[in-house]
């Protein structure tokens, strides 16, 4: 199966984005990928916004994104946007880091106002990154997510159907199986 490279954009430590894409990383693995979690708040500020392109942590991330077959790019919207943390990580990767890739944008927002960000500002980065393939994305109310006192996350379930039906696809455009396995043990 295919290596997936799951990417949060979120600068917060308690964030439904990076709970949401955990969720969908287990998806995935049920369907036979290897995930590997990459939050971007994990990295070195100093390393992010001083552009150092040298800094180990960064060297990291960048051979990550190299090794992956597939990207979930996950973000919450900010003022009609994806994440600055987000791009500050876009912005020290290499031009074409994304050449021959399979990518799957998702993101969170308080509003439907903010439901075209992935479209007129994610997706055309992604795209201007050699994408091969960016397969339709979803953006999640942050209402339709919530997280019990115990961690324990649920989703709505209207918004549930529709993220597993866009993980399927991007799984199935990763040449995956779409049907998640009831894990064993």
């Amino acid at each position: 199966m295919a290596s997936i490279l799951s990417v949060s954009g979120s600068p917060s430590p308690t964030s439904r984005t990076t709970r949401l894409l955990r969720h969908l990383d287990d998806r995935l693995r049920l369907q036979g990928h290897d995930v590997t979690p990459l939050e971007v708040r994990g990295l070195p500020a100093q390393a992010l916004l001083g552009a150092d392109f040298r800094h180990p942590a960064i060297a990291s991330a960048t051979a990550l994104f190299e090794q992956a077959d597939g990207v979930v790019i996950g973000t919450p919207v900010y003022k009609a946007a994806y994440s600055g943390l987000l791009k500050s990580l876009l912005d020290l990767l290499p031009q074409y880091a994304l050449t021959g890739k399979t990518v799957l944008p998702l993101a969170t927002g308080g509003s439907t106002a903010h439901v075209l960000a992935i479209d007129y500002a994610l997706r055309p980065v992604l795209s201007s990154m050699g994408a091969s393939h960016i397969v339709p994305g979803w953006f999640t109310l942050d209402k339709d997510v919530t997280i019990d006192d115990d961690g324990t996350l649920t989703v709505a379930p209207a918004a549930a159907t529709a993220l597993e039906q866009v993980t399927d696809h991007f799984s199935a455009a990763l040449g995956g199986r779409t049907t998640v396995l009831a894990p064993t043990g």
